[in-house]
Formats: C-alpha cells, structure tokens, sequence
C-alpha cells in the first residue's frame, strides 16, 4: 500500500538533486521509467521515493551494461 503522505518533486527537482541532466529526465519519463502523478499547471510532479528507488536501479543496471529497454521490462516485471 503507497503512503498518502508522499513527498512530490517536479523534473527540474530530479535533475538537481540526481544531478542528472533535465533531458534525460524527459527521455524517462518517455520512456516509461518515471510516472507523472499528477500536474501543477506545466509543472509535471513525481512521487520523490518512487523515482529515487527507480534511479537507483538504472543506474546500477546501466553501469551492469543493460540497454534501456531492457532496464524498463526489469522495473515492470518487478513491480
């Protein structure tokens, strides 16, 4: 069960605080990586723990050498 209290954190957030290039984060969310959960005007919102544990993920499969749509199937099949 997802907690109601989670804590929201737009695209420009994640780059920050990821320190990962904003583009990217787009191409994520594209892809399917990253769920929008909601909308505050042109602002797309993410739930911060939900990309957190996503993130550290691709990043560890990534650095394994999976390609991107692989890493996408794994996350799926592991919610």
């Amino acid at each position: 069960m997802k907690s109601t209290n989670s804590r929201f954190i737009s695209a420009k957030e994640i780059s920050l605080k990821f320190k990962i290039p904003y583009p990217t984060v787009n191409h994520y969310t594209n892809l399917g990586f990253f769920s929008v959960i909601k909308r505050r005007g042109n602002i797309r919102l993410y739930r911060e723990e939900e990309v957190k544990t996503r993130l550290d993920k691709i990043f560890r499969w990534k650095d394994e050498g999976y390609p991107l749509r692989l890493i996408l199937k794994m996350l799926k099949k592991a919610q």
